[in-house]
């Protein structure tokens, strides 16, 4: 608490004589590792509170190919190919072979990029189950990114801009034949001169989501997240996590 200013001190100690349910947050605990073996990599070996598992590993047998496995409540066998301005990608369900996913990305040039990604049932009704088709640009402080679903006949954009070395705003709507501009939120992130990041964000349906972000310690992060609806102090959720 010694790195918050005092006011902000202030509000959290009321906010708590006002609102006794914040003391009564739960904490769950993760153990994980990672480590390498020349090309073979543990990217995720994880044990969750609840007594999950969850590995991830890749290997790279090719410097422009990566081969990796995920294992969570599923299993994923994926594939990701770079050369130059492409990247591709390819993830199947090894677990029950239900379906494929493909996504690929190419830069046209240091500004302009192009993409899409597809699903296709492998069990069912087979064949394509969805599919999205993207570009993005970028010039100075503006980004710009629109991202199509052809299927459902809707568009979402997405913008940021970079104030200054310090700010960073952003904000995303779709759009459709049915509605004009749908707002799913607006948000940002500012670095103190203390070296944190603070980031905050407004969702349509009135959920406001904020996180302090900090390296306490060189290689350790801490974040401390809350969100809620400002008019309903009941749906207030804090969240702590330690990054090692």
């Amino acid at each position: 608490m010694g790195h918050l200013p005092s006011p902000v001190f202030s509000q959290i100690v009321s906010a708590i004589f006002r609102y006794p349910f914040l003391l009564s947050a739960q904490l769950s605990a993760k153990v994980a590792t990672k480590f390498s073996y020349a090309k073979f990599n543990v990217d995720k070996g994880q044990l969750t509170a609840d007594g999950g598992r969850v590995l991830e590993t890749s290997l790279k047998p090719h410097p422009n190919v990566k081969l990796s496995f995920k294992a969570n409540k599923g299993a994923d066998l994926g594939c990701d190919y770079t050369k130059g301005p492409l990247c591709a990608t390819a993830t199947l369900d090894v677990m029950s072979l239900s379906k494929l996913n493909a996504s690929a990305c190419y830069g046209l040039d240091s500004k302009l990029k192009v993409g899409f990604d597809a699903a296709v049932a492998l069990k069912g009704t087979c064949g394509l189950s969805a599919c999205n088709v993207g570009a993005s640009y970028s010039t100075g402080p503006i980004f710009a990114a629109v991202v199509a679903a052809p299927q459902a006949s809707k568009a979402t954009l997405s913008l940021a801009y970079k104030v200054n070395d310090q700010m960073t705003i952003g904000s995303q709507t779709t759009h459709s034949g049915d509605k004009m501009c749908d707002f799913h939120g607006a948000g940002g992130s500012f670095k103190l001169a203390s070296g944190a990041t603070v980031k905050a964000k407004y969702c349509g349906k009135g959920l406001v989501s904020t996180a302090y972000v900090r390296e306490v310690v060189p290689k350790v992060t801490v974040t401390a997240a809350a969100s809620f609806k400002p008019d309903d102090m009941s749906t207030f959720k804090p969240g702590l996590s330690i990054t090692i």
